[in-house]
């Protein structure tokens, strides 16, 4: 008897921040307004050569995230972030799944640790804005 109760007060104890976690309810996104990448300004020869392609609106745990991608030629020049969940580990992710978009021209990128949901949902909504440029 003289166990039980320190054991008790220290299963309650270990179970407060169990109790406290706050769940994402996926519903919190914000609406990116400046774009973290500016695309480059065509040359004047080229003057409206920029297409830009807005990707599908994929929903994760986090919140929804879409992507806009401007394309000169076949080139991916620029990514921006119009819907993103409202979260650090999102927010510091951002800068580097577009430098490696714009490295590989593809959606075939790594996964940034820590932001896994808003990384695969990056990658969709990427490579569905590559599929409707195609089209």
């Amino acid at each position: 008897m003289k166990r039980a109760i320190p054991v008790l007060v220290l299963s309650v104890a270990g179970l407060i921040p169990v109790w406290r976690y706050e769940v994402s309810t996926g519903t919190s996104s914000t609406e990116v307004a400046a774009p973290a990448s500016t695309p480059s300004t065509p040359s004047s020869g080229t003057a409206g050569s920029a297409l830009v392609v807005k990707g599908t609106t994929v929903g994760t745990e986090k919140g929804d995230v879409q992507v806009e991608v401007t394309f000169e030629g076949e080139r991916i020049t620029a990514v921006r972030m119009l819907k993103q969940p409202d979260h650090p580990q999102t927010t510091a992710a951002v800068p580097t799944l577009i430098s490696e978009t714009l490295e590989a021209q593809s959606a075939d990128i790594d996964t940034v640790s820590g932001a896994t949901l808003t990384s695969e949902g990056y990658k969709e909504s990427l490579q569905a804005a590559i599929d409707a440029k195609g089209a």
